[in-house]
């Protein structure tokens, strides 16, 4: 069976994991602490980053874009039949995705609204690329969903999670990415491909009271509106 190593809140893993639960493959994960990684795992991880996947005959694989190339390899395409060019086209629009990664955890993490606003730039800047993208009907590439929703999904799972809590919407202005989002969510993919304490674990460190996000100053949504749920403004 496939192994995962990965770290709780990371988009990189998430985006591993999303895909092998949307092909149904079976795998088993193991948790580390990036503060505290243990030898086993730098000794198998030649950046000490995660995710690793360590095939069924022990190779350790890294970077998530190698990954998912790899798991697209041996098992069957979820779009079959693209040709060079549009493998080439979706591995793209994924590359877009997952380059901002760290551009939304650092968004997250921002400690006054000046310098929130400021990385948010580049995240609707993203959206807004993908907004002029979308159909506007069913998931990227088509009815089907595919390798690009999956590279896409820790971003949108991320932003949904902050537009509960903290009233904050990154999504803001941009109704066909927001639909989008939203079948996405509703395939069950975001949970499936995280651990059940996922999203206390990540309230706690993007909506600590050191992040303006966290400190309830930030809501786009009217102060009842978002504390119905008992979020956090």
């Amino acid at each position: 069976m496939l192994k995962i190593i990965s770290y709780k809140i990371c988009p990189f893993v998430q985006r591993v994991t999303a895909m092998l639960e949307a092909k149904q493959m079976p795998y088993q994960i193991d948790y580390i602490s990036l503060k505290d990684k243990p030898d086993w795992f730098l000794d198998v991880s030649p950046n000490g980053q995660v995710p690793v996947l360590i095939t069924e005959n022990g190779t350790a694989l890294f970077e998530s874009d190698a990954i998912v190339e790899y798991i697209d390899e041996i098992a069957p395409p979820m779009h079959p039949g693209l040709s060079p060019e549009q493998k080439a086209i979706e591995r793209a629009w994924s590359y877009q995705a997952a380059k901002n990664y760290l551009v939304q955890c650092s968004t997250m993490r921002s400690h006054d609204k000046a310098t929130l606003e400021e990385r948010a730039e580049k995240l609707s800047a993203l959206f807004g690329n993908a907004e002029q993208q979308l159909s506007g009907e069913g998931f990227f590439s088509g009815a089907q969903i595919g390798n690009v929703d999956m590279a896409w999904l820790p971003l949108l799972h991320r932003a949904n999670i902050i537009a509960r809590h903290a009233g904050y919407d990154f999504l803001k202005g941009f109704p066909t990415v927001k639909a989008w989002q939203k079948r996405l969510l509703e395939t069950g993919l975001a949970e499936k491909s995280v651990s059940e304490d996922f999203e206390k674990l990540f309230v706690e460190f993007y909506l600590s009271d050191q992040t303006y996000l966290g400190s309830g100053k930030c809501c786009d949504s009217p102060k009842v509106d978002v504390c119905k749920t008992g979020a956090c403004c």
